[in-house]
């Protein structure tokens, strides 16, 4: 005899997984969005364009970068959780993103529950730099300075909770010091006024800080990888005054949840041929940033450990989002 609703759930399985790989072998059919919760002109901003560009080589459909910035990312990666899951949408994130899992615990979306990790991007370090009127000349003269006058001195971020933002409260925590924290809209208005000398302290990305430093047009004190820069020997690691510091920023896209696991892996292949194009690689390690080449799998381990190890760190601190 024939189990009728067992025979329609089979039907309705492989009718699923046709559907399914049908839909991955013609993605992308139409333009795809890469919403970038970050302001123009940063960092996240500009590998999220160079990705777009190399992704719509790669298929032959336009890749387009959308601005939403606002709120630390929320606004941005909101946007981004509510859009279908077809894979026309993906999110440009950072560590931004994994810090606010436990800094703005009461968030409209979970980074996990709402979307899905496609493929990092890279990482790269951080320059902890000054306006050149500040008289210090190395991270213990501002270790020295912060400890005697405490709060006098303030740090420019791009954000609450961004990457930026969490190098200078770790900073704080470890030399135990304290300075106060200034958050903008955006790492291009608080690159501004770090130059401008509006503000007194910064940590900002190498891949657009180390220009100005070489300029003069700030002071770099120290790199915030565990090693000195390859393209910085001469700049001493913070770790160098405050042992074990150690803070970057890195890159990945991911979509919403219920994106076909098959168009996933057929993005995160891609990603993985661009971060280990040699010419890439090349260009990338001029200005700073190391490519990340993982699987779905691994990525989805990563981005749960680092959401642990930021909120270690936030739950030590104290910190609270502005």
């Amino acid at each position: 005899m024939i189990n009728f609703p067992q025979t329609l759930k089979l039907a309705a399985l492989t009718l699923a997984m046709t559907s399914g790989l049908a839909q991955a072998q013609n993605y992308p059919n139409r333009a795809v969005k890469i919403v970038v919760p970050f302001a123009a002109g940063g960092p996240a901003d500009n590998y999220a364009r160079f990705i777009a560009q190399r992704l719509g080589d790669s298929f032959k459909q336009s890749f387009v970068v959308d601005n939403k910035p606002g709120a630390g990312s929320i606004i941005g990666t909101d946007f981004a959780a509510k859009s279908p899951a077809d894979g026309y949408t993906l999110l440009l994130m950072s560590n931004t993103q994994t810090v606010n899992e436990s800094l703005i615990p009461n968030k409209p979306f979970g980074l996990m529950k709402d979307f899905v990790g496609v493929a990092p991007i890279n990482y790269s370090n951080l320059l902890l730099v000054v306006h050149p009127s500040v008289p210090v000349k190395s991270v213990g003269e501002l270790v020295a300075m912060a400890k005697a006058q405490p709060g006098k001195l303030n740090f420019a971020s791009s954000g609450n909770g961004t990457p930026y933002h969490m190098a200078g409260e770790l900073f704080k925590y470890m030399a135990g010091v304290d300075m106060t924290h200034v958050p903008y809209k955006g790492s291009s208005g608080a690159r501004t006024d770090i130059v401008g000398g509006q503000v007194d302290v910064m940590f900002d990305a190498e891949t657009t800080m180390a220009e100005f430093a070489r300029n003069g047009k700030v002071r770099a004190l120290g790199g915030t990888g565990l090693a000195r820069s390859a393209n910085l020997k001469e700049l001493p690691t913070v770790a160098e005054t405050v042992p074990k510091y150690e803070a970057t920023i890195w890159l990945g896209l991911m979509s919403p949840k219920g994106t076909p696991a098959d168009v996933v892996s057929k993005l995160n292949a891609e990603m993985t041929k661009i971060v280990n194009d040699p010419e890439v690689k090349a260009t990338w390690a001029k200005q700073g940033a190391v490519p990340l080449s993982m699987g779905v799998a691994d990525f989805e381990k990563y981005l749960l450990a680092d959401i642990a190890k930021w909120g270690n760190i936030v739950k030590a601190s104290g910190i609270k989002p502005n």
